[in-house]
């Protein structure tokens, strides 16, 4: 019976993934530290007997756990690199002494390739990282690779700002734009002329969905893949978006960029065309279509929830 180890299954990404395997009637374990103490789900990739034992009876891993945003690597470098790198280790070493030898999808991110010349980028691009996050995901999309040698079947996917779940980071950019124009409040964008590929949830889990689908059917090496637009939105056009869309009367205020942000990235989705018939489904504004509302009823909810301790 196959069973898969979902690491990070309370994250954004890994939240609306768990809702395609239970379509699929993918049996799965999910595996994270934001689970309640006591919890079957809960454990840390840094812990290996914890990790060992959910490993038991799993033929592939889909791993999305570890540090997942650049300004948290930056303020903790250390964490970020036990998280993504030592944690990621962790999870080969468990896999290696598995009997089943399951295989291995690795959750990586655009921000490997840094600053590139030519754009679209595509996967073949000399990885250039700019920042403690980035160096964090090229080291261990090393440890992947290398596991290869040992007959570990692993594919890494690289997403770009996924976008789309109310519970997600209310401070990351995306979010805290849709929530300060719902609250009528200013939207702040430090470097307004970033260009980025803005992907939604949905579209995301649905490619690694894929990936499963392929994987399970036939284990195998796959070259990277990631899961973009090809459209590049800047953070100003983003905010006019979403001010537009919400018929707010917030006004945008642009802060200078950040010195450890790429400045411009968008990719070439091609690949994950002609490898597995991924295209995203949503565009921006069709994907913010989706989310806004999910967002409204969540902050209504919060509201309401705050009034109820209040009296």
């Amino acid at each position: 019976m196959t069973c898969l180890l979902l690491t990070g299954s309370r994250g954004l990404i890994g939240n609306s993934l768990a809702e395609y395997l239970y379509q699929q009637a993918i049996p799965f374990k999910p595996f994270d530290l934001r689970f309640p103490l006591g919890h079957p789900g809960e454990g840390d990739v840094l812990d290996k007997v914890a990790l060992k034992k959910a490993m038991e009876g799993c033929t592939g891993v889909i791993h999305l756990a570890g540090t997942s945003r650049v300004i948290l690597g930056q303020k903790d470098p250390a964490l970020c690199l036990a998280h993504n790198v030592e944690g990621t280790t962790n999870i080969i070493e468990a896999l290696l002494e598995s009997p089943y030898k399951p295989w291995l999808i690795y959750a990586s991110s655009r921000e490997v390739y840094g600053q590139q010349e030519t754009l679209p980028v595509c996967e073949d691009a000399v990885l250039n990282p700019m920042n403690v996050y980035a160096h964090s995901k090229v080291a261990a999309e090393k440890k992947v690779l290398e596991a290869r040698q040992s007959g570990i079947s692993t594919a890494i996917l690289r997403f770009s700002n996924v976008f789309g779940s109310p519970f997600d980071y209310p401070d990351r950019v995306i979010p805290a734009f849709c929530r300060a124009a719902l609250s009528a409040e200013s939207l702040r964008g430090e470097g307004g002329d970033n260009v980025f590929d803005f992907t939604f949830v949905d579209d995301v889990a649905r490619g690694i969905a894929k990936v499963v689908d392929v994987l399970m059917t036939n284990p195998q090496n796959l070259p990277p893949i990631h899961f973009t637009t090809g459209r590049g939105i800047s953070l100003s056009e983003a905010a006019r978006t979403i001010v537009r869309m919400t018929n707010s009367s917030s006004h945008i205020k642009e802060a200078d960029p950040r010195s450890f942000d790429v400045g411009q990235f968008y990719g070439d989705p091609s690949r994950a065309k002609s490898l597995l018939g991924w295209s995203s489904h949503f565009s921006f504004e069709e994907a913010l279509g989706k989310f806004l509302p999910n967002l409204k009823e969540h902050l209504q909810e919060e509201q309401f929830a705050l009034k109820r301790v209040a009296s």
